[in-house]
């Protein structure tokens, strides 16, 4: 099945000195620009969750996945 990130929102904070709250607030305001409105294909959302947090390198701290029009439910 193919799904569509509508909405997502990642979990940038890291345990290390160099890392700053400023360097995390960017991250994460930057990375759902990139995700939003991208299509994904995966057996279940687990499946699309899992991909896209290794793909971004980054856990998700919460996501909205639509079926992509294709596959919508009429």
């Amino acid at each position: 099945m193919k799904y569509i990130v509508a909405d997502i929102e990642f979990d940038c904070s890291l345990d290390d000195d160099d890392w700053t709250e400023k360097d995390q607030q960017q991250t994460e305001d930057h990375l759902p620009i990139v995700y939003i409105g991208t299509e994904w294909k995966g057996d279940s959302e687990e499946d699309v969750i899992e991909e896209i947090s290794c793909k971004s390198g980054w856990c998700i701290r919460s996501i909205d996945l639509q079926p992509a029009p294709q596959y919508a439910r009429k």
